[in-house]
């Protein structure tokens, strides 16, 4: 089996290694499994195997300052594991070179998103725009059936209204349906997730059963290019300097000063340096004037938001009020609310406050187990 090291290659040249698997002698389905190096990748790889599929492992490359950070998806580490367990397989393996594209279309949103008083979800990004959508792009061009992630998460087709559906993964306490609201119809036909229908433990006792490597790694970090802070990864990156500026609560009183509102999330409420006798938390950051402004829990609640850019996995765009569950940040449970297009936003409004509806973050909806769609946090009502 052939490993090709981690070199930036032009895409042809993967084109010509990779078809060449493909003998057209067979009707074997041919699958592109994303391989972060962590063990639901590599299960997933071999659950795919074992289901009669040609797998060909890939480990994206994303971010070229990440290859020391052992715990990042795409350092060095990862990369050797993800190929140790393509060995043990019997797959090839290959590292893709996408280190342009999340630059461009991940990292640079998450620092506009930041300096402009919001708080991003890289995750919900770098799934939109390289996994189902770059590295899709390229499955096509190496006439692949499927690409494949190791997400918790299922996918079905509904023979009534002739539509592929998503569906949350059985295991709540890894379900991750809500980074994945957007996926199209389009992509979801072309997509294998074959570990939806598992538990963590039951993919770890898999691991281990079949002597993976990666059997007792543990999970990678939240965000795979940040080390520290956010706000000490944004003024390296951008080569900027921290803007201090007042923390004031909501009628406007001075009570401190902030390092930056990029530093600042709503609901914060450790590291704001206040020492006022009570406790408050952020509850609005306004770029416009450089505040950062505090209150009560009471402040936090609210009954409604207001999101744009939102997306349907059907494509179809609801032309009336409808009752749902929503979730409003990853870790949140699913609670009631309707949800009411307006034109390119959508109102959502919810039977009980929410506490800390976070600028910049995602609102997905779902009926019952089945992910509607979603869209991005704007502003509270």
């Amino acid at each position: 089996m052939t490993v090709i090291p981690i070199l930036d290659i032009l895409d042809r040249v993967y084109i010509k290694l990779l078809v060449h698997l493909d003998t057209g002698e067979t009707m074997v389905k041919k699958v592109i499994a994303a391989m972060s190096g962590g063990v639901d990748s590599a299960v997933a790889a071999l659950l795919l195997k074992k289901e009669g599929y040609e797998v060909i492992g890939v480990t994206m490359q994303i971010w070229p300052q990440s290859e020391d950070n052992a715990r990042a998806c795409c350092s060095l580490e990862a990369v050797n594991d993800a190929q140790r367990v393509a060995w043990k397989l019997n797959i090839p393996h290959y590292v893709m070179n996408f280190r342009q594209e999340f630059e461009d279309k991940v990292i640079k949103e998450f620092c506009d998103e930041y300096i402009a008083g919001r708080t991003p979800n890289p995750c919900i990004t770098c799934n939109k725009l390289i996994k189902f959508e770059s590295l899709l792009q390229k499955a096509r061009a190496l006439e692949a059936d499927y690409i494949a992630t190791g997400h918790y998460v299922r996918r079905e087709f509904d023979s009534v209204t002739n539509k592929w559906i998503l569906k949350t993964g059985i295991d709540d306490t890894k379900d991750q349906s809500y980074a994945l609201y957007h996926m199209t119809q389009d992509q979801l036909e072309a997509t294998l997730f074959p570990l939806g229908a598992y538990r963590k433990t039951e993919i770890r006792a898999i691991a281990r059963e079949e002597g993976l490597i990666v059997a007792e790694k543990a999970e990678s970090q939240e965000i795979c290019f940040v080390e520290g802070s956010y706000g000490d990864f944004l003024e390296n990156y951008r080569k900027i300097t921290a803007s201090p500026g007042d923390i004031i609560d909501s009628g406007g009183k001075k009570l401190g000063e902030h390092r930056g509102i990029y530093r600042y999330t709503i609901g914060q409420h450790k590291g704001l340096g206040l020492a006022i006798g009570y406790p408050v938390y952020v509850t609005k950051i306004n770029p416009l004037n450089n505040t950062v402004q505090v209150g009560s829990k009471e402040e936090l609640l609210h009954l409604s938001l207001v999101g744009d850019n939102y997306s349907f996995i059907s494509g179809n765009v609801p032309s009336a009020s409808l009752k749902i569950k929503v979730k409003i940040r990853y870790n949140a449970p699913k609670v009631p609310a309707v949800i009411d297009i307006q034109g390119d936003e959508v109102k959502v409004t919810f039977e009980e406050p929410q506490r800390a509806i976070t600028p910049g973050q995602a609102v997905v909806f779902y009926q019952d187990d089945m992910v509607l769609g979603g869209a991005t946090i704007r502003n509270h009502g």
